[in-house]
């Protein structure tokens, strides 16, 4: 992709990430219990190569990171928890302890990888270019927010930590309300949708066999374990999506959400500051922006953003699906592409 037409990409895209995640601005701070800011620090590292300039700018003004600390508050860490924006020199994402830290670090080249793969326009099942970036964002996220969580909580697991993680992601994204669920969700599983094609119509799936000596899910597999969560959790509001899951697998999705329910009450909610997690629930953060106002010294860049955002939806609690207070990687999604931890 030529750089003029990558800087056009970064601008309206990322932005159109960014400003979602920052609509929350003009909404009341989620009151923090003492020390609790303490416990998860945010860090934009300046990228060395131009090309991510953009995102970084991006990033920065529109506070991404800082929403993301806003909405993880309501956890109690052991250990104070980094999450990072950086060059990386590969398309990955990863969490690590850096010099004995724990570290989550989101890679710029992951992002803009990320943003060559979204959907051109709204697709049939009303998936938005917005709604795929800022679900596959939070999904990562929260994808490596998981192996961290089970690091500092040493949470015992059985089967590959990457699949554990997947669902913790899944499960977050299933707490925000039903509108903003429902889109994240549908964001988060464009990823892997491109690898599926037409099932019913081209069943077999040739695959490299070193593909299953990953320890991370194949592409595939992923995809259905994030649509058969959904349906578990509330099969009424994501009954659109049951058309992509092969009839075997369905009848087994409301034991499966049960299941992870299950897990995340006994390993994760005693680290939950419960009173907390339900104003951050209660929090408006995802609002619309179509009505936001652009300042008048904004850059003709910045008013292109600004024009071409799209509604995503408020958070609020759900009856069905939040009686637990809660709160990546993705970087895999081509076989040219390093795993990520």
């Amino acid at each position: 992709m030529s750089s003029w037409r990558w800087t056009a990409v970064t601008v309206v895209v990322i932005g159109n990430l960014i400003l979602n995640l920052a609509a929350a601005q003009s909404q009341p701070t989620v009151p923090q219990s003492v020390g609790q800011s303490d416990q998860l620090s945010i860090v934009y590292v300046p990228p060395n190569n131009s090309d991510f300039q953009e995102v970084y700018d991006l990033l920065q003004q529109y506070r991404a990171l800082e929403k993301v600390k806003e909405i993880l508050s309501p956890f109690r860490f052991s250990e104070q928890l980094t999450i990072e924006t950086t060059e990386c020199g590969a398309v990955n994402s990863y969490y690590q302890r850096k010099n004995f830290k724990p570290t989550v670090t989101l890679c710029y080249e992951f992002l803009k990888r990320t943003l060559e793969l979204l959907p051109n326009e709204t697709n049939p099942v009303g998936l938005t270019r917005p709604d795929a970036a800022v679900g596959q964002f939070f999904w990562v996220t929260f994808h490596e927010v998981g192996h961290a969580a089970f690091d500092m909580f040493e949470v015992p697991i059985f089967g590959h930590e990457e699949d554990a993680a997947d669902n913790f992601a899944t499960y977050i994204m299933l707490q925000f309300g039903r509108g903003q669920a429902r889109r994240l969700i549908g964001g988060a599983a464009w990823a892997w949708r491109a690898y599926l094609g037409d099932y019913q119509k081209n069943p077999v799936v040739p695959t490299r066999l070193a593909a299953f000596a990953s320890d991370h899910g194949q592409p595939q597999e992923r995809f259905y374990n994030i649509v058969c969560l959904a349906l578990g959790a509330n099969r009424q509001e994501f009954a659109d999506l049951e058309s992509f899951l092969p009839s075997a697998r369905s009848p087994r999705c409301l034991l499966e959400y049960q299941t992870l329910v299950r897990a995340f009450h006994k390993e994760i909610s005693p680290h939950i500051d419960q009173e907390m997690a339900k104003r951050v629930l209660d929090t408006d953060w995802l609002g619309s922006l179509e009505s936001e106002p652009v300042p008048q010294n904004k850059s003709k860049r910045t008013r292109s953003v600004m024009a071409h955002m799209s509604a995503i939806g408020t958070l609020r609690t759900s009856e069905a699906c939040r009686s637990l207070s809660v709160f990546g990687g993705m970087a895999d999604i081509r076989a040219d592409v390093q795993e990520c931890r």
